[in-house]
């Protein structure tokens, strides 16, 4: 399954990573940083649906998706047509991603940024905070409850925020047993990469009020927006549907509709 095969690679990375920088030096330098953390929740928040605008080379289902690949330059045209965040890819092997891309991009968008990767140590929560990073996905389907805790409490000592995704409603119920305050719902399925939005229609009932909501993967017209908005969802993170766009600002446009979603 593809999701077994990236954790796996995953593991061996990090091994390699360690060997090069050591954890108690990536700990000493994310505990010595001094940037300001971003406000990703509150950036969730505003009045209407939300778009987090994601940086992304490739994945395993689709292969290249962008052949003339400028992260910071797309970061930048994002930051300019009104997405209220930015998530970045990280995975080298499976999505072509690197944390140089993220480094890049903090330099120069004064957006929150999103870490986009399969976190699985808290050797990546330090790097993410190292990086510039403000906040990292933490997927529920590659975390047991105490892996998904621990790696929660590393966050929240270093100011970072979590967007922790769930596909199901098992899942759901046991991010549910933590404080979180922000949950994406993955219409990919991750081991098929089928995408359905019933996803989103099936599990936001279930989820309480103050958390808020992020539908991700299959947003690609004004019709899935309003949709979605009907279903009270804060924000999408749309990432294919832009990075194929002949305009990134016409197509968050288009998204948006240049009106609020909700009222």
């Amino acid at each position: 399954m593809i999701l077994d095969d990236i954790l796996a690679r995953k593991v061996r990375q990090l091994a390699e990573e360690k060997q090069q920088y050591p954890m108690t030096a990536m700990q000493e330098a994310a505990e010595q940083c001094q940037r300001t953390v971003l406000d990703f929740p509150g950036a969730l928040a505003q009045e209407g649906v939300q778009i987090i605008a994601e940086v992304k080379r490739a994945s395993p289902s689709k292969g290249l998706i962008c052949q003339d690949f400028q992260p910071t330059q797309i970061a930048r045209e994002y930051a300019a047509a009104g997405a209220a965040a930015v998530s970045v890819l990280t995975e080298k092997h499976f999505f072509q991603g690197d944390d140089a891309y993220l480094q890049g991009i903090r330099e120069q968008v004064a957006l929150p940024l999103l870490r986009k990767d399969f976190i699985l140590d808290g050797y990546q929560v330090y790097q993410a905070r190292v990086i510039g990073a403000d906040a990292i996905l933490l997927i529920a389907a590659a975390l047991d409850d105490k892996q998904l805790d621990t790696l929660l409490e590393l966050a929240d000592s270093l100011g970072l925020h979590c967007l922790v995704e769930v596909h199901n409603e098992l899942e759901l119920q046991r991010v549910l047993n933590f404080d979180v305050k922000v949950i994406g719902i993955n219409n990919r399925n991750l081991h098929t990469f089928e995408v359905s939005l019933q996803h989103t229609a099936a599990l936001r009932p279930l989820i309480p009020d103050g958390i808020r909501l992020v539908s991700e993967s299959g947003i690609h017209s004004r019709d899935d927006m309003i949709q979605l908005a009907e279903w009270g969802v804060d924000a999408v993170l749309v990432g294919e549907s832009l990075m194929r766009a002949p305009s990134i600002a016409e197509k968050i446009q288009e998204l948006r509709g240049g009106d609020h979603d909700r009222g």
